[in-house]
């Protein structure tokens, strides 16, 4: 029998913690008004997928007279079906962004980096992709950096496998009733009531993909996964860079920690990096390589 992959290889916590210290340092706070400090992210980014020995792409478009800027690393580049595996970069208003989104960002990272490192033989190739633009004010417009990046593989008419999106990876708790339906009430009875368990969201008309993603996942998982299929992208379905795949007929899914229904820090100034399960989220991690490997 051969060694589970993550015996061969597995997520560096400390380079987690590292990623999420310097995005949460930025001063001002990177949202999409502190130009410098969002070009401050894009080039520490630039560099650590440099750094594993990627080449790096910029994909740049214009709001309001200001230029912003998607990162893309391509594992296999030269391999026509390609995977997505993304997390955006910026945060909303005054704020440091640890778990939304900086726990997401060290994540793709640290994907990358253990993607290069282990150098799998795969008949498909991945691309990393790190977005501007989620928050608001722009969610839910054609300028998210993650609609520009679907549309432009639409028109491209690159063969997509599908998309897989982190979105907040790092808050957990293991005491009871600590996971809430309070926004989306629906969504009760779709998890267990303590919030520590990562949530992996797809569509109904995607449910293969969604149902291969998660098998994967579990074969070796150190975190609960717990899997949903919606039957469209409306409301919590939908609160993220993976909508817009959707919306170009990509499968595609959210690994979230669930966020406001979980972390009562979002989108405040305490979504500090002390208030994350660096232990959590490398299990994450390992659990989500092993799913891109396996397509």
């Amino acid at each position: 029998m051969s060694k589970p992959l993550t015996h061969i290889i597995s997520a560096n916590q400390q380079s987690l913690y590292k990623d999420v210290e310097f995005l949460t340092e930025l001063r001002p706070y990177r949202n999409w008004e502190n130009l410098k400090s969002l070009k401050k992210c894009c080039n520490y980014i630039s560099a650590e997928f440099s750094k594993a020995g990627y080449e790096v792409k910029e994909q740049k478009w214009m709001v309001h007279g200001n230029e912003y800027t998607n990162l893309i690393a391509s594992y296999a580049p030269h391999q026509k079906k390609r995977l997505i595996v993304g997390a955006h970069y910026d945060v909303a208003g005054e704020q440091p962004g640890a778990d939304d989104n900086a726990s997401a960002i060290a994540g793709l990272l640290e994907t990358a980096r253990m993607l290069a490192n282990l150098n799998p033989d795969l008949d498909y190739g991945v691309d990393f992709v790190a977005y501007c633009l989620e928050e608001p004010p722009f969610f839910g417009t054609p300028h998210m950096g993650s609609y520009i990046h679907a549309n432009s593989l639409y028109e491209a008419k690159t063969e997509v496998i599908g998309m897989i999106n982190y979105e907040m990876i790092g808050y957990f708790t293991e005491e009871p009733n600590t996971q809430t339906c309070i926004y989306f009430p629906e969504l009760k009875g779709s998890f267990p009531t303590t919030g520590n368990f990562i949530f992996l969201v797809g569509q109904e008309g995607h449910s293969s993909f969604t149902k291969s993603i998660y098998k994967n996942m579990k074969q070796e998982a150190e975190v609960d996964v717990v899997m949903h299929n919606f039957t469209d992208g409306d409301g919590f379905a939908g609160f993220s860079d993976h909508r817009n795949y959707w919306k170009f007929g990509y499968p595609a899914v959210m690994l979230t920690d669930t966020g406001f229904e979980r972390n009562f820090n979002y989108h405040r100034i305490t979504d500090t990096i002390d208030t994350l399960n660096f232990e959590k989220m490398k299990a994450v991690v390992n659990s989500t390589f092993m799913a891109i490997t396996k397509f």
